[in-house]
């Protein structure tokens, strides 16, 4: 089966003032795909998915979205389109329990539906493991665990693809393991985006990898490739 290409950006430039935080970014990805964008510090990389889901606006460029033009559309718009992205740092309602939390997210794309609605959150706290803290209130749990319940956020909204960013950062190597099962699940029926800095998670995820350095792309291909890749390693070493 031919692959189908579910976002694609030609020329994606964002200036800030004389700052070319992301430059002249040209970049596909599949329908299906697991990609991993990584980086030094700095590459560009959470500028560069802020405008794919419409958080900072463009300075030049062209953001397609499942075979649509959303370049002009506000994020709110890309969302009901099938985008979802959780933050690096997380951005949960800390005052209302687990299942509030998750109940807005599916609203969102629901609206008045309330009786699929109760099974749409449980399915998404079911997914990652949460079913049994519904009542808790967000701000009391581990940090872990309120990072799982973004994931489940995003997941509410059913979107053809999910944006992560830094997800295990601050997880213990327990939950990095079941974070990474976790995505393997997911990724059955959604398109992952993952910014990430852990390279275990990167090489044990991703089928493929885009690397930035500078606001630009200096290096695609499998973990493998990446891997052995000279430009790579001296982005990452200053070698």
């Amino acid at each position: 089966m031919a692959a189908v290409t579910l976002l694609s950006t030609k020329g994606v430039s964002r200036h800030f003032g004389g700052l070319k935080a992301v430059e002249n970014v040209d970049f596909t990805l599949q329908e299906g795909e697991i990609r991993a964008l990584i980086g030094p510090n700095g590459a560009g990389k959470t500028t560069f998915v802020s405008l794919l889901c419409g958080r900072i606006a463009l300075s030049c460029g062209t953001v397609m979205f499942d075979g649509q033009d959303v370049t002009t559309l506000p994020a709110h718009k890309r969302i009901q389109a099938g985008m979802a992205y959780t933050f690096q740092i997380t951005s949960i309602f800390t005052e209302l329990s687990v299942h509030e939390n998750v109940s807005l997210a599916v609203q969102r794309r629901m609206g008045g539906q309330m009786g699929a609605l109760e099974a749409e959150v449980q399915a998404a706290l079911a997914k990652v493991g949460l079913q049994d803290r519904a009542d808790q209130i967000a701000g009391d749990l581990a940090y872990g665990h309120q990072r799982l319940l973004e994931i489940a956020m995003g997941l509410g909204q059913k979107p053809r693809l999910l944006i992560l960013d830094e997800p295990t950062q601050g997880l213990s190597d327990g939950e990095v393991a079941e974070f990474i099962t976790l995505i393997k699940a997911v990724a059955a029926d959604t398109t992952i985006l993952l910014i990430e800095h852990n390279i275990n998670v990167v090489m044990a995820l991703a089928d493929r990898i885009t690397v930035m350095n500078f606001g630009q792309i200096i290096a695609e291909g499998t973990p493998e490739e990446i891997h052995a890749n000279a430009a790579v390693q001296t982005a990452y070493l200053g070698g």
